[in-house]
């Protein structure tokens, strides 16, 4: 049996939210920070991104949480990894765009909405807060794996790297509990065959 309910036009709205993220390498380093507007921008983008995860998944939890730790389990990973982000937005001297912890709270006007989109798409089923689960994991490899070729800096390079395998296997986990329920998962954002090498990986 296989069933997708998170629509095209949302995982569409996602992708345009985060396509910041495609800058390329390359440009003038900052005096200020020693970074490029390239790099300076990723972070922040980044930083936002891992905390809408994070606040998505609580929300979720509130909902589904009787029926699956998942949701739970994974907001915690989000929060170590905004706190990474916000760790090197430090190290450079960087604004943080976070400037409230609150659920819910953004400073990106297209993160901001794209919060609401997600969470009234999650709440209308347990499957559909799966679904948009394993959407953001999608879309977030994705993203990674453009600021990784955007720096040329090994810490970025390093903590990016982290996250590329903590959102490999957070996709594993929302994917486990979709199957649990006598579905199929198909790739939302990522290459089919992309999405089923890192389903069946070793370290699963």
């Amino acid at each position: 049996m296989k069933k997708i309910l998170t629509s095209a036009a949302l995982a569409s709205a996602l992708i345009l939210a985060t396509a910041a993220m495609a800058a390329p390498a390359g440009q003038k380093k900052s005096s200020s920070s020693g970074l490029t507007q390239a790099e300076i921008a990723n972070l922040q983008f980044m930083r936002e991104e891992e905390k809408l995860a994070r606040d998505v998944y609580l929300i979720m939890d509130q909902y589904w949480g009787q029926q699956t730790s998942v949701f739970a389990n994974i907001a915690v990973s989000e929060e170590s990894h905004t706190s990474t982000i916000n760790y090197l937005l430090e190290k450079y001297d960087i604004e943080d765009p976070v400037i409230s912890n609150e659920i819910g709270v953004f400073t990106n006007p297209e993160l901001q909405e794209l919060y609401h989109t997600l969470v009234e798409q999650g709440s209308i089923s347990l499957v559909d807060g799966l679904y948009v689960g394993a959407l953001i994991e999608e879309v977030d490899m994705e993203d990674i794996v453009a600021a990784i070729d955007a720096t040329d800096e090994r810490a970025m390079i390093l903590a990016y790297s982290n996250l590329l395998d903590g959102s490999k296997s957070h996709l594993r986990g929302f994917v486990d509990v979709i199957e649990a329920q006598g579905l199929v998962y198909e790739a939302q954002v990522l290459d089919e065959d992309e999405v089923q090498l890192i389903l069946e990986s070793e370290d699963h």
